[in-house]
């Protein structure tokens, strides 16, 4: 029986049919962000998959704002200048002050080009001679360069931060499977487990990519991001589920699983499409006008309700499809091999 006829509309997307090919896209969109944080763990000094701010290592971040244009060959300038000043393993990032609502002062936003922004050991705020050597060394290149802002974190505190980041990201994975077995079932569970672990691994490596190429660092905000993407990934594949069971219940007798996830997936994709256009609409917004500061907060709430938006429809819906097709052969293998053995 043809699910047109069954479920009462024709489907736009044949989510089973084309199993392979979403699976083939998840692995494509995975596997270089994989990469990355196997390249980073090995290679970086910190041993983590992704390059880590103060946040978690601890540390003080000094920022200056120039008038002048910040090329390549005026950051190696300034770390050879900071060397002089004995400020050693100095990460500098430069960021465009346009459109930035980093600076205090309306002033003197309007005159400044670019951020310097100089990340170094450790400095304690009665530490006042360090920090009037960066000044120094950066005045030195940038006579009119003005101090913005200076933030420090300590050792300490940074190695909790991380232990508390990766404790409540455990917790709200744990909380998710615990909710699902009770709302749906145990299978169900897994493949939503399955299928965040698919959204948060491709926002990961998209950033560990991007701090190989362009030293972005993560901080205590981009943990909040995630476990924002956790949230909306999830509520977004319990929508689909729970349409997989209320047709369950009244289609089981009439049509195969396979026809109900199709048809189920069909019923909510305009739903699940309009709310993530909406919900991206508004952040576009925020990361191309927002401040400095927010930009990768941003990104990691495009980047996870994009994929998360696609993983609810495509992947984990595949999944519920896939595992109950192989639930069901292996249900028939031994009743075949009672048979033909009476």
């Amino acid at each position: 029986m043809s699910e047109t006829n069954v479920i009462g509309n024709k489907n736009i997307i044949d989510i089973v049919k084309y199993r392979w090919v979403w699976l083939s896209l998840s692995v494509i969109l995975i596997f270089p962000g994989l990469f990355a944080m196997i390249y980073s763990t090995i290679t970086l000094p910190t041993h983590t998959p992704l390059k880590v701010g103060i946040d978690f290592t601890g540390g003080t971040v000094i920022q200056y704002g120039v008038k002048e244009t910040v090329d390549n060959t005026s950051i190696t300038k300034l770390r050879t200048s900071l060397d002089k000043h004995n400020i050693d393993s100095a990460s500098i990032q430069i960021i465009n002050a346009n459109n930035s609502n980093d600076v205090a002062n309306p002033e003197s936003k309007a005159s400044i080009q670019h951020i310097i922004s100089i990340r170094t050991k450790f400095i304690d705020e009665k530490d006042q001679t360090s920090l009037a050597k960066v000044t120094s060394a950066v005045q030195a290149d940038y006579p009119e360069a003005n101090l913005i802002s200076v933030n420090s974190v300590g050792p300490t505190l940074g190695k909790e931060l991380y232990k508390n980041s990766l404790i409540a990201m455990g917790l709200a994975f744990i909380g998710i499977v615990a909710y699902l077995t009770i709302r749906f079932r145990l299978d169900y569970a897994v493949i939503a487990l399955l299928s965040l672990i698919h959204d948060v691994l491709f926002v990961v490596g998209v950033f560990s990519i991007l701090g190989l190429l362009y030293n972005v660092e993560i901080d205590s905000l981009f943990i909040t991001a995630i476990l924002t993407v956790i949230g909306f990934s999830v509520h977004d594949t319990i929508v689909v589920f729970d349409r997989v069971r209320e047709n369950m219940r009244f289609l089981a007798k009439k049509a195969s699983f396979d026809e109900i996830v199709n048809a189920s997936v069909n019923q909510t994709l305009a739903r699940s499409i309009n709310t993530s256009l909406t919900t991206l609409i508004t952040l576009l917004a925020l990361y191309f006008f927002g401040g400095v500061t927010t930009k990768d907060f941003v990104l990691v709430m495009i980047l996870g309700i994009a994929i998360g938006t696609y993983s609810s429809i495509f992947f984990a819906s595949m999944l519920l499809a896939w595992h109950r097709d192989w639930d069901e052969a292996h249900k028939k293998g031994p009743k075949k091999q009672i048979e033909a053995t009476v």
